[in-house]
């Protein structure tokens, strides 16, 4: 679970669930011994110092001081409060000569504890790892920081010669230019153009510069001049639609429509419907179609055939990822290639969310088909910053109508929001054909937020909150909502008669769960340092930053709770996913990461006691049902989509074979599984 913010680029690239949606005051935030102390932090001077706020939709939660001292270093004060997730830290920066940095340091704390990082005379030491860089010149990007380094690279890529530079410990980033914008303040006016920068991540980081000097950042999270915060939207708009231009190329080089059928031939095939594996299979679609399965040894004639071998090999429906915040165009591509084909999206700003939905179903955009939520919370330092706020009976009501105007198909509440406002807007949405799901609001426990109305809980440590202490529940819009389950869960009985009365009305009232427990088992389970086992399988595949970032992002152990104690309350959580399935309660798999996650989520099914026909079921058939579109999707049958994923390997076996996909086939656009890598910044088969 990452709750670490690294440089913006590797944020946005693996949205994980507390840069997707999940950051309690400062006094609860983990800190280890060493950390500098937020008062010893550097102080900004009185003049000459340049302040960028940070925003978002739901509004501002910190801010960004940069300024330079008498010796020549460069110094940032950068303080952030999202979601309850606290982080204050300091960074001095010496460069050289050339443009690069001599000397790093990053000092204070994260959510993930004390962020001290150093780097000087080549060598470097942060809190994941230690090395030394070969050779001079190369720019040091830091695993730690918030945005100063993105803003630091940003600059010395401008006045690069060609506008790229050899990244440390490894990698290359390169400044490419996206479009100009002239906006107003309604004070001043500014000519503005966006760059983006090319190969820390999966997707483009885009940054605006007013002629040679840096302007901004507009994103999920907004870091702009004090007084300019009002021009966000402008530049998020003008950059999305600049980095749209390049997606139909994109679409017609990797995933071309295929004229004429499509066999796969001799496959081993899942029969959702049926929840069993099938040997030596023949599956033909047609026209976004499947039209035909036979036995393979069963004659067929068609003309103009595209043959595909599947000897060794599984064909799957095409899986859904219930639980993806999808936030960027190039999500696309790396979602296609862990066989994703289907995506909820349970939260994004709005008319992005709607917009990039609209480009994908018109052909325009290479991207897994979309059902879209809306996210809906109260406000203040705990609130979703993506969400529409609800402070009252008619701007919730108001927050329903705009969801069913605008296509969504269901609304998220969030912790922040009131709890008497639950009734109010389940009820709405009940009439006009929504669905209701979410987080549980501080002060109810997730069987009050059913018995007024939620069809469906998100996380699997808001279902175990039934059992958790008033204490935990009143400041579960906090880390609290993490903290306490990894205190007291382990300690839940499953088998009392509470838990079974629990478990049995969500049940009979056909609760669905999303539970998301990969990134519990990262958050609660990993040291620091260790690559959590969700992002194994990708170890050394993905871009540099990315890769260390991978090391990082577990919960800090605190006095109150060991991470023995969180390891325990981890199995519990697994557990009680299993307790739930076996009882009758709709289980839908997704990540609230990047997507690369979903198939550790399967795996845990299986090591907690399904198998593995049970638990491709959650992210195949189960999903599809729920979100009522299984006349087209989630199993293989004719007359359904023909959104079918050719793994190599054997998921009836070894579940984690789901990773090696082969072919997809979405509709009627054919794609390999090495071409979707590749455009998804993904260097070779997962391990």
């Amino acid at each position: 679970m990452k709750i670490k913010l690294i440089t913006m680029a590797a944020a946005v690239a693996l949205a994980a669930p507390l840069l997707a949606h999940d950051f309690q005051e400062a006094t609860t935030a983990p800190a280890r011994a060493a950390a500098v102390a937020e008062a010893d932090l550097a102080k900004p001077p009185a003049s000459g110092a340049q302040t960028f706020v940070i925003t978002s939709t739901g509004g501002t939660h910190g801010k960004a001081v940069r300024w330079a001292a008498p010796d020549g270093s460069r110094w940032s004060r950068e303080s952030l409060l999202l979601r309850g997730f606290k982080t204050e830290i300091d960074q001095r920066t010496k460069l050289a000569a050339d443009g690069s940095i001599s000397e790093l340091a990053i000092r204070g704390t994260t959510p993930s504890g004390d962020a001290a990082e150093k780097f000087a005379g080549g060598a470097y030491e942060s809190p994941v790892d230690k090395g030394r860089v070969e050779g001079a010149g190369a720019f040091y990007v830091p695993y730690g920081g918030l945005m100063e380094p993105t803003l630091l690279l940003a600059e010395a890529l401008y006045r690069a010669p060609g506008k790229t530079l050899a990244l440390a410990p490894s990698g290359r980033a390169t400044l490419v230019p996206l479009t100009t914008l002239e906006v107003s303040n309604g004070k001043a006016k500014k000519k503005l153009t966006a760059y983006s920068i090319d190969g820390l991540s999966i997707a483009p980081t885009p940054v605006w510069f007013e002629g040679d000097r840096l302007f901004g950042v507009a994103g999920f999270l907004n870091f702009f001049p004090d007084g300019w915060a009002s021009v966000a939207t402008q530049l998020s708009q003008a950059q999305d639609a600049a980095i749209a231009e390049q997606a139909p190329a994109l679409l017609a080089k990797i995933a071309p429509k295929v004229a004429g059928p499509v066999v796969f031939n001799n496959v081993r095939m899942y029969d959702a419907d049926a929840g069993r594996f099938r040997d030596g299979m023949t599956v033909v679609a047609e026209g976004g179609k499947i039209t035909n399965i036979v036995e393979a040894n069963e004659p067929i004639r068609l003309v103009n055939a595209k043959v595909i071998d599947g000897s060794g090999k599984t064909l799957v429906p095409g899986l859904w990822d219930a639980h993806q915040h999808y936030g960027f165009d190039a999500s696309g591509p790396l979602l296609l290639s862990t066989g994703v084909t289907s995506v909820r999206d349970p939260g994004n700003r709005p008319e992005e969310s709607i917009a990039r939905k609209a480009r994908i179903d018109n052909g325009q955009l290479l991207g897994p088909r979309i059902i879209p939520v809306m996210l809906i919370d109260g406000v203040g330092p705990m609130a979703a910053q993506m969400a529409v706020n609800a402070t009252d009976e008619a701007s919730a009501l108001a927050a329903v109508k705009k969801a069913k105007d605008m296509g969504f198909t269901g609304v998220k509440l969030y912790g922040s929001l009131d709890p008497k406002l639950v009734p109010v807007i389940a009820g709405e949405a009940k009439k006009l054909g929504l669905r209701v799901q979410g987080h549980v609001p501080r002060t109810m426990r997730p069987l009050d937020a059913v018995r007024a109305g939620y069809d469906e809980l998100t996380h699997i440590n808001f279902v175990m909150m039934q059992a958790m202490p008033d204490a935990v529940i009143e400041e579960s819009n906090g880390l609290q909502r993490f903290y306490g389950p990894g205190r007291y869960a382990a300690d839940v009985d499953l088998n009392g008669t509470p838990m079974r009365a629990y478990i049995n009305e969500l049940a009979q009232r056909k609760t669905v769960v999303d539970p998301t427990l990969a990134i519990f088992e990262g958050g609660f389970t990993a040291d620091t340092g260790e690559i959590q086992a969700m992002y194994k399988p990708y170890d050394g595949l993905l871009p540099p930053v990315i890769g260390r970032a991978l090391k990082g992002g577990s919960f800090a152990p605190t006095a109150e709770v060991s991470r023995e104690q969180m390891r325990a309350s981890y199995a519990k959580l697994q557990q009680l996913v299993v307790a739930l399935y076996r009882a009758g309660v709709p289980i839908v798999a997704g990540t609230d990461g990047a997507g690369i996650e979903l198939i550790r989520d399967l795996e845990l099914y299986v090591d907690g006691g399904l198998t593995p026909a049970e638990a491709l079921a959650t992210a195949t058939i189960i999903p599809s049902r729920v979100f009522g579109v299984d006349d087209e999707r989630g199993s293989i049958a004719i007359g359904k989509l023909s959104d079918l994923v050719l793994v190599d390997g054997d998921p009836s076996r070894r579940i984690g074979d789901l990773r090696y996909v082969d072919t997809v086939l979405l509709g009627d656009r054919l794609m390999k599984g090495d071409a979707l890598r590749t455009a998804a910044g993904i260097s070779g088969r997962p391990k």
